[in-house]
């Protein structure tokens, strides 16, 4: 969005960039002038705001993944003691489902 010089002593046009329904960028023409003056200050004050709420969003979620940090540490080192207890007491993995041992099958090969 923005004003463009389009001929050589003419004045400032206001054109919008809009996307088509095949996704290419296309400008609009708005016009010149004290009412696309007024189009112009609207469309940077909704810049604007889109901008603020962008950033308060990646602050909130900085601060969520703060609080999440401390749990998936805790998480990763339950699933490690949990693997340990589980392979001390004879499971082995078998297409990543824990498994018990069989009776009478030995550790060591024949």
């Amino acid at each position: 969005m923005g004003w463009e010089q389009r001929a050589r002593g003419a004045g400032p046009y206001y054109y919008q960039s809009e996307r088509d329904e095949a996704g290419r960028v296309r400008k609009r023409y708005i016009g010149t002038g004290d009412i696309a003056e007024i189009i112009a200050r609207n469309d940077e004050s909704r810049r604007r705001v889109r901008e603020a709420r962008r950033e308060q969003d990646r602050k909130e979620l900085e601060r969520m993944e703060a609080l999440v940090a401390p749990l998936a540490e805790l998480d990763e080192a339950a699933a490690v003691l949990a693997q340990a207890h589980l392979v001390a007491g004879g499971c082995h993995r078998h297409k990543g489902e824990w498994r018990r041992a069989r009776a009478g099958k030995s550790d060591s090969p024949a």
